[in-house]
C-alpha cells in the first residue's frame, strides 16, 4: 500500500488546531515538511519553531524536505525536533555521502531529492546508503505547480536501479499530486506521495488520505 505524506506548506496556519486534528485521525503515514531558505529556492517558507511549536501535537513522524544550502548544518537541530526523516538535495551537498552519514548519525533516516533537471544517476555512488530517494516532479519552491510527465521515466529509471542493487530505499515524488498523478507513480514503483493542495484543501481530507493510500 502507498504512503502518504500531507505536505503542511498547503495548511492553513490559521487554524492549525482543526488541521492538527484531521491529520491525527488520518491514516496519513508521515507530515511532510518543505523547508524553503530564499536561496537554493526562490522562497521562503516556514521554519524550525513550526516544527517545535506542533511536535506535541502531530502522532504523524516528520519527513522533513530541506531546500535550503549547508543542509548539513541542521542535523543535529532537526534531530531533537524529533523528525524521522531527512531530505536534503543532491544539488546542495558537495560532499553527499558525507551528510548522509551525519543525518544518521543524529539518529534520524537520510533521503536525497533530486531537481527535475538533474539526472537520476547522481544517486548510483549512495543509493545503497540512503533510506529514501524524492523525485521532485516539480521544480521546488512553490506549491501548487502542475506536474511533470516527464518525470515518470526517472522513476521507472529509479525503480529499476534500486532493484538491481537490491537496496531498500523508499522512492518518494513531491509535487503537482493528486488521485489522476498518484495512480500514475504507484504504477512507477513510487512509494510515497508527497500531496499538499490535493490534501489539505480537499471537501474532507481524511477521505482524501484514505483514497490515495488506496489508489
Amino acid at each position: 500500500m502507498l504512503q502518504v505524506a500531507p505536505s503542511l506548506l498547503s495548511a492553513d496556519f490559521a487554524h492549525m488546531d482543526k488541521e492538527i486534528e484531521w491529520l491525527n485521525r488520518s491514516e496519513a503515514d508521515w507530515l511532510h515538511f518543505d523547508v524553503m531558505d530564499g536561496s537554493f529556492v526562490p522562497n521562503i517558507s516556514f521554519g524550525f519553531p513550526v516544527m517545535a511549536s506542533i511536535k506535541k501535537e502531530v502522532e504523524k513522524p516528520f519527513d522533513v524536505h530541506l531546500m535550503v544550502v549547508h543542509p548539513e548544518q541542521w542535523c543535529e537541530t532537526l534531530s531533537k525536533l524529533g523528525a524521522r526523516m531527512m531530505t536534503v538535495h543532491q544539488e546542495a551537498c558537495p560532499n553527499l555521502h558525507r551528510t548522509v552519514q551525519q543525518i544518521h548519525e543524529a539518529g534520524m533516516m537520510a533521503g536525497v531529492a533530486v531537481n527535475p533537471g538533474t539526472s537520476i544517476s547522481v544517486l548510483e555512488e549512495v543509493i545503497d546508503d540512503i533510506d529514501l530517494a524524492l523525485v521532485m516532479t516539480v521544480n521546488p519552491g512553490f506549491g501548487g505547480q502542475k506536474f511533470i510527465s516527464s518525470m515518470l521515466d526517472k522513476v521507472r529509471r529509479l525503480r529499476q536501479m534500486i532493484d538491481a542493487r537490491h537496496a531498500h530505499a523508499w522512492i518518494e515524488c513531491d509535487g503537482g499530486v493528486n488521485l489522476e498523478t498518484g495512480r500514475v507513480l504507484k504504477d512507477t514503483g513510487v512509494d510515497i506521495l508527497v500531496a499538499g493542495n490535493t490534501v489539505f484543501r480537499a471537501d474532507d481530507p481524511v477521505k482524501m488520505v484514505h483514497e490515495l493510500k488506496n489508489l
